[in-house]
């Protein structure tokens, strides 16, 4: 075991703060890492916070990983030391169902690891993420970071990227079709440069006429005020595909009826029940989809990067010294960062 340096929650309501904790010894597959960025992600929040009622204390989160290979175990052919590499959502599922089988691991029938606040599956310990030092992770759920891509910017491609880019991939957006996105955080906005890179014509739906100006320069073709009744009412029945970033329980119906028929209405954010009560009206009558998307798979997941460095897709990011973690967290609940923080973990080092 290595002791490494994190960050860590103690119980719900007792911030983020320095934390020793234990790095197991290199398995055979396992792929030593040493962290230079962690994205900030509102589900470390959720978990921090207890807001699920699954935490398990203490919680050192992160899942949007990069770093560099520091060592590699025996049977590792993939990754050497000094490979830029990076870590997302999961560090392991069973490798053997249909779904691991069919390189979709985020749909594991047994269950994946996460890669904080799970179990790992050969000797029970809780898994710790990114807030820390170093990490170790089988090489099968360790993502190669291309060359072109910057490292920092390149973190929350493993969560925030993966969960917009799947769907719009999974359900074939193409040149020619017409994307809504709904929402404009750290989820929105790369949804929007996806589509946009895939050919599509992009709107962005937002409650707030602050936010034109944003969404046109971030790559939106058009910007439509949702609580204008007469700017949805325009929009009735025009879009191929509707992207909902947004987390928390909102009235889906007026977006669906901006939806043609066979249109898709594909849920990425929210996981709450829905209520407003959904009007079954919407679908029937229209032939349309309500769907649900959960980050991506293995190689899809080195796929999004791929694709960022062809098509120069990066998120755009605040730096963050880990010291300010717990202001960090309050703005990202007031949606105050443009777009993602990320954790600079040089800082880490001079940790108070």
């Amino acid at each position: 075991m290595t002791n490494t340096k994190a960050y860590a929650a103690t119980a719900p309501d007792s911030g983020l703060a320095p934390h020793g904790i234990d790095r197991r010894e290199l398995r055979a597959d396992d792929v030593a890492i040493e962290i230079d960025y962690c994205g900030v992600c509102h589900t470390d929040i959720h978990f921090a916070h207890n807001d699920w009622g699954v935490t398990q204390y203490p919680l050192v989160p992160g899942h949007e990983i990069v770093g560099r290979v520091t060592a590699v175990g025996d049977q590792v052919g993939n990754y050497q030391a000094g490979d830029r590499v990076g870590v997302g959502c999961m560090v392991d599922a069973c490798r053997e169902c249909e779904a691991c089988q069919d390189g979709l691991e985020q749909y594991c029938l047994n269950g994946m690891t996460a890669t904080y606040n799970g179990q790992d599956r050969h000797d029970g310990s809780i898994t710790m993420g990114g807030y820390s030092e170093k990490v170790v992770v089988s090489e099968r759920f360790v993502v190669r970071i291309p060359e072109k891509l910057e490292m920092a910017a390149a973190a929350p491609l493993l969560c925030a990227g993966i969960t917009t880019y799947s769907p719009l991939r999974h359900y074939g957006v193409k040149a020619g079709h017409k994307v809504g996105v709904i929402g404009m955080g750290g989820l929105g906005h790369m949804g929007v440069k996806f589509a946009r890179a895939m050919g599509a014509e992009v709107t962005i739906f937002t409650r707030s006429e602050n936010k034109v100006a944003e969404a046109k320069n971030q790559g939106a073709h058009h910007v439509i005020i949702s609580t204008d009744d007469q700017q949805m009412a325009d929009a009735a029945e025009t879009f191929d595909f509707m992207l909902d970033t947004v987390p928390v329980q909102h009235d889906l119906n007026p977006y669906l009826a901006c939806l043609k028929y066979d249109g898709t209405h594909i849920l990425v954010g929210l996981l709450e029940p829905v209520d407003p009560t959904l009007n079954a009206g919407n679908l029937v009558l229209k032939r349309r989809v309500l769907a649900g998307s959960l980050i991506g798979g293995m190689p899809e997941t080195q796929e999004v990067l791929d694709f960022c460095a062809e098509h120069d897709v990066r998120c755009d990011i605040e730096m963050l010294d880990i010291n300010n973690i717990n202001d960090a967290y309050e703005k990202v609940q007031k949606s105050q960062v443009k777009y993602r923080y990320v954790i600079d973990m040089a800082t880490l080092k001079n940790a108070a």
